[in-house]
């Protein structure tokens, strides 16, 4: 009972991380407009939810040529998390099936 509760908590997890993605590419696609005005909610927002996770990697990776790959970084760091949670959710869920 309790590794297939261990695998729903993954999944949901798994799930998060998901919504986090897409939350950063919609970000990511702002960048491309240099005159929207982030003082709207939303845009704020969605802006306060990614800066913090995208500074991690722009420390990492400077600009090249006024371009800024760390974006590309970040999303490759959130997919290999998302890939071990989703295998360590199918491992707790054949565990509590007895495979």
């Amino acid at each position: 009972m309790l590794t297939s509760g261990i695998a729903y908590l993954l999944l949901v997890l798994s799930t998060a991380v998901n919504i986090y993605l897409f939350v950063l590419f919609v970000r990511v696609l702002l960048t491309w407009f240099p005159n929207i005005d982030f003082s709207n909610p939303v845009l704020g927002g969605v802006a306060s939810i990614t800066d913090p996770y995208l500074n991690m990697f722009r420390g990492v990776i400077p600009p090249i040529g006024g371009i800024d790959l760390s974006a590309i970084l970040a999303f490759i760091a959130l997919r290999v998390l998302q890939g071990l949670l989703m295998a360590s959710s199918a491992q707790f869920q054949s565990m509590s099936l007895g495979f």
